[in-house]
């Protein structure tokens, strides 16, 4: 129950993420319905890991927009040194 939860906010996540980073995104909604899920799973097991957090909290929650966010960054790079090339 505890990973459905990382995906419903994973959504969440990726749309403020998606409003956090500025310019044009090459992606759409469920790209960055993906990303935010990703950002979120990813955020989620490595925090839990290391022992930054528990399983939910504020914390919690700002960890998995940051992921997110750094998962956006790395995508707008991948995408817009493709499309120059």
């Amino acid at each position: 129950m505890h990973w459905l939860w990382v995906f419903i906010v994973g959504l969440v996540v990726g749309l403020i993420a998606k409003m956090l980073m500025p310019g044009k995104d090459p992606g759409g909604f469920i790209i960055t319905a993906i990303l935010g899920i990703l950002g979120s799973v990813i955020s989620t097991y490595v925090g839990e890991k290391l022992g930054w957090w528990g399983e939910t909290g504020m914390v919690h929650f700002l960890g998995s927009i940051g992921g997110a966010i750094i998962l956006l960054l790395l995508y707008h790079l991948i995408f817009k040194r493709n499309a120059t090339s």
